[in-house]
């Protein structure tokens, strides 16, 4: 996908990754194990370059889900972060800090997709302006978008 860098990581910042080199094919996974570990419809997924990718802050706890399949979490927040197979490291695409080149190629396990999964984005849209107002007065304990020098270990805590 790109040479250039990238960054992200978990939604408390316990755990960051930088990589240099090409990511590989940014796909959608349809299995029932991907839907488990999201908690969601699919996951997104963008294959690890084999060099070029480090843990800058904390690394992921890993679920063994399969005889050959590991998920990567942050056990601090719970982030789903990758899927490790015999054929190398995945990462989740929500979790990279700029998503905007990393729209999937491809779709995968497209046989098990739950049936109304094509539909979804014809649902009507809420345009409650009251209902954003509200949103932007919310106190984020997230981790911003981008690296920083020193994060709390368990997140911010008011």
């Amino acid at each position: 996908m790109t040479d250039t860098i990238k960054t992200g990581g978990c939604q408390c910042g316990a755990v960051r990754f930088r990589i240099s080199g090409r990511l590989g094919r940014p796909s959608i996974c349809h299995c029932r194990m991907c839907q488990k570990q999201f908690g969601g419809f699919f996951s997104a997924l963008v294959t690890a370059p084999e060099e070029g990718m480090e843990w800058t802050r904390g690394e992921p706890s890993y679920f063994q889900s399969s005889v050959n399949i590991e998920r990567g979490f942050c056990s601090n927040c719970g982030t789903p972060m990758t899927y490790r197979h015999p054929g190398g490291l995945e990462l989740a695409i929500g979790t990279f800090d700029d998503r905007s080149d990393l729209a999937p190629l491809i779709q995968v396990n497209y046989e098990a997709r739950l049936p109304w999964v094509e539909e979804i984005f014809e649902a009507p849209v809420l345009k409650d302006q009251d209902f954003y107002t509200r949103q932007e007065a919310i106190i984020s304990f997230q981790h911003p978008d981008h690296d920083t020098e020193v994060w709390p270990a368990k997140g911010v805590k008011i």
